[in-house]
């Protein structure tokens, strides 16, 4: 049942649970709270342009900073940062080739991830 809210006039529910199975279905369900902190925390990391444009060149090629900082027009400090809050996300990797260090995603997720993100907001 619903009652009227005096002070925002906005309909309310006014009793504990009207269907008391889905809530303890749904309750089996839930990641604990932790999880749920580092799903925002990952959320987080995608919130910021840069780091997007990082992770869309990453995945067309695997590039080095240098490479990264031209194509952004960046400085390779600011690459750098951003690269490092990236792997610490677990979002990319790197490998060494002599003095050069090479990014690249991560792994598949990483790609998924980021491409569905691009597919909901083009429809």
């Amino acid at each position: 049942m619903y009652i009227k809210d005096k002070r925002t006039d906005a309909a309310v529910c006014d009793c504990d649970a009207i269907h008391a199975e889905k809530v303890l279905e749904v309750n089996a369900k839930m990641p604990d709270a932790e999880q749920f902190c580092d799903l925002a925390d990952l959320y987080k990391v995608f919130s910021d342009s840069t780091r997007i444009r990082i992770l869309w060149a990453l995945n067309c090629s695997e590039m080095c900073v240098c490479d990264l900082a031209v194509l952004l027009n960046m400085t390779k400090s600011a690459i750098s940062h951003q690269l490092k809050l990236l792997r610490i996300a677990n979002l990319v990797k790197n490998t060494r080739q002599g003095k050069i260090v090479f990014y690249r995603l991560a792994d598949e997720h990483v790609r998924e991830i980021f491409e569905k993100g691009m597919e909901h907001i083009n429809e």
